[in-house]
C-alpha cells in the first residue's frame, strides 16, 4: 500500500503572524506583571518579608522546572494519541488551559498566608509552562523558512512588548495617577489580564497549525517514555548540540539580567529615588514602550548583523542604562527625577534586543538537532530552556531577597534605611551586569545565521532523500560548528563515514 500523500504546506499570511504572536500577551504579559510587581505586592501589601517573598519565586520555579521538562517531552511524544489527532499535539495544551486562567487573578488577593501565596504561585507557574512550552514550538511547526520564522519571532515579541507596556502602566491608570496604589489595584490588574489571556490563547489555537507528518517519519524511532531519569536524559540530549549550548548561554545571560532589573526597579524608584508607585509605573511604561520599538528594530538587525553581534549590541545598551541608573542615586549627583526617563529608555533599547534575539534563535536549534538525531524535538528543547532559565532565575531572584534582607529591608514600611537602599542598588547593578558580562563572549562564538541555516537545511534535505555521504567542504565546517559532533554521529550514525562502522537501529531507515 502506498504511503498517504502529504498535503502542500499551508501559506503563512499576515494574519497568521498576528494569530501566532498574540499568545505572548500571556507569555510576556504574565511575566511582566509578576516580575515587575509581585515582590513589591508581597512585601508592601501582604506583610511577607523579602526572604519569604523571594522564596516563593525560588520554590515555584524549581518545581516548575521539572514540570516544564515533562510537558515538553509529552508534547513531542503524544502525536499518535486520539486527543492529539483531534486538537493537535502542541495546540491541545493551549485549549485545555483556558479554564485555568483565573488562577492568575487569585495570586493578587491580599491578607492571606504564606502558604496561600506559595500555592497560588506554584499552580499558575504550572499553567504557564503548560501553555508556553508547546506554544514556543509552533513557529518551527508552521514553517521551515529562516525569514518566516524570524518574522514569527518578531510578531511574538512585539505583541508581548505591548503586554509588558500595559503591565507597566496599568497601576497608574487604575489609580488615576492621583493617589498611591492599594491591594485592590493589583487584584483588578490581575482580573483584567486574565480576560486578555483567555482571548489571546483562544485566538492562537484557532488560527495556527502544526507540521504535517511525512511518510518517512514512521521510520524514526519514538522517543523513550518519560521516567524519573528522563529529565537528565533530555538535558544531555540538548546540551550535546553546540549551537544550543551557546544559545542557552545568551538566553540565560539576557533574561537573568532582565528578570533581576525588572524585579528591583520598583524598589529603586520608590525607596532609592523617593518617588511613588505611580512614578514607578510610568518609568516601567517608558522602558517597555522603548522595548517595543527596540524589539521591532532588532527583528531587522538580527537578520542583517546576525544574532551574535546583535546580542552584543543589545547587551551594551542595557549595561549603559543600568550604570546610569546607579549614577542617578549617587549622593550629590545633580540630576532631577525626570532624568530617570531617558535612562530607562536607554535600558529599554537593550532589553528589547535581549528579549527578541534568544526567541528568534530558538526557532532554529531543533533543526540542528534533527541532523544529529533525525527527530523533531522542539518540545524537549523548549522544556530544557524553561527548566534551566527558571532554575537560574529562581537563584538570582532569591539572591535579591537575601541582599535586601541583609540590608535591613522592612516590609510594609513607607521608607527604607540606608543599608536597604544600598542593597537595592547592589541588586540593580551587580547581578544584571555580571550576567551580561558572561553572555557577551558567548555571543561572539554563536554562528547560527541565515547563511549557515540554509546550508544546514540543504544537508537535512539530502539525508532525507536517502543520500548517506557526509557533508563536504564548507557544509562540513558549518554542520560541525553548529552541532559540535563528528560526521559519524550525524543522522543517527547512519552516514557512510570511511573507517567508521555503520550503526543500524531497529525501526530506523538504515535498518529497513
Amino acid at each position: 500500500m502506498s504511503a498517504p500523500a502529504v498535503r502542500a504546506p499551508r501559506q503563512v499570511r499576515p494574519h497568521t503572524y498576528l494569530a501566532y504572536g498574540i499568545t505572548d500577551l500571556f507569555g510576556s504579559g504574565a511575566m511582566a506583571v509578576i516580575g515587575g510587581w509581585i515582590l513589591f505586592f508581597y512585601t508592601s501589601f501582604c506583610g511577607l518579608s523579602a526572604v519569604e517573598a523571594t522564596s516563593i519565586f525560588a520554590i515555584a520555579r524549581i518545581l516548575d522546572a521539572v514540570g516544564g521538562t515533562f510537558i515538553g517531552h509529552v508534547s513531542d511524544t503524544i502525536g499518535n494519541s486520539r486527543l492529539a489527532r483531534r486538537f493537535g499535539r502542541r495546540r491541545m495544551f493551549l485549549l485545555f488551559s483556558l479554564p485555568l486562567m483565573p488562577s492568575f487573578a487569585l495570586m493578587w488577593v491580599s491578607g492571606q498566608t504564606y502558604l496561600y501565596y506559595l500555592a497560588t504561585y506554584v499552580f499558575f507557574e504550572i499553567v504557564y509552562a503548560a501553555v508556553l512550552i508547546p506554544y514556543e514550538t509552533l513557529a518551527a511547526e508552521m514553517s521551515d523558512d529562516y525569514r518566516t520564522r524570524a518574522r514569527f519571532a518578531g510578531a511574538r515579541i512585539l505583541t508581548g512588548q505591548a503586554a509588558v507596556f500595559l503591565a507597566s502602566v496599568l497601576p497608574r491608570f487604575i489609580t488615576g495617577g492621583t493617589r498611591d496604589a492599594t491591594a485592590d489595584t493589583f487584584l483588578l490588574m490581575g482580573g483584567i489580564f486574565t480576560l486578555i489571556f483567555i482571548g489571546a490563547i483562544l485566538t492562537t489555537y484557532l488560527f495556527t497549525w502544526e507540521r504535517e507528518r511525512r511518510p518517512e517519519d514512521a521510520l524514526v524511532p519514538a522517543p523513550a517514555p518519560f521516567g524519573p531519569m528522563q529529565i537528565f536524559r533530555n538535558i544531555a540530549l540538548t546540551l550535546r548540540i553546540r549551537a544550543f549550548r551557546l544559545h542557552l548561554g545568551m538566553y540565560l545571560s539576557g533574561f537573568t539580567a532582565n528578570d533581576v532589573l525588572i524585579a528591583v526597579l520598583s524598589y529603586y524608584v520608590v525607596f532609592v529615588l523617593g518617588a511613588n508607585v505611580a512614578t514607578a509605573s510610568t518609568v516601567l511604561g517608558v522602558m517597555t514602550a522603548t522595548q517595543f520599538v527596540s524589539a521591532a528594530t532588532f527583528v531587522h538587525l538580527t537578520v542583517r548583523l546576525h544574532p551574535g553581534p546583535a546580542f552584543q549590541l543589545a547587551a551594551a545598551f542595557s549595561a549603559i542604562g543600568i550604570l546610569l541608573m546607579a549614577a542617578l542615586a549617587l549622593p550629590g549627583f545633580p540630576a532631577p527625577l525626570w532624568w530617570i526617563y531617558p535612562v530607562a529608555m536607554c535600558a529599554g533599547i537593550g532589553r528589547g534586543g535581549l528579549v527578541y534575539i534568544p526567541w528568534n534563535t530558538y526557532n532554529y536549534v531543533a533543526d540542528v538537532d534533527e541532523i544529529v538525531s533525525t527527530q523533531r524535538r522542539e518540545g524537549i528543547f523548549a522544556g530544557v530552556m524553561t527548566m534551566v532559565r527558571k532554575a537560574v532565575g529562581a537563584f538570582a531572584v532569591m539572591l535579591v531577597g537575601l541582599l535586601l534582607e541583609a540590608g535591613g529591608f522592612r516590609p510594609l514600611a513607607a521608607s527604607q534605611p540606608h543599608g536597604a537602599q544600598l542593597a537595592i542598588l547592589g541588586a540593580l547593578t551587580l547581578c544584571p551586569l555580571l550576567a551580561l558580562a558572561l553572555g557577551i563572549p558567548i555571543a561572539r562564538r554563536f554562528r547560527l545565521n541565515e547563511h549557515t541555516h540554509s546550508m544546514l537545511m540543504a544537508e537535512i534535505a539530502r539525508f532525507r532523500a536517502g543520500d548517506r555521504t557526509p557533508p563536504k567542504g564548507e557544509a562540513a565546517a558549518v554542520v560541525g560548528d553548529l552541532t559540535g559532533q563528528p560526521p559519524a554521529k550525524l543522522w543517527a550514525g547512519q552516514l557512510e563515514v570511511p573507517g567508521a562502522a555503520p550503526v543500524y537501529r531497529e525501526g530506523t531507515a538504515a535498518a529497513v
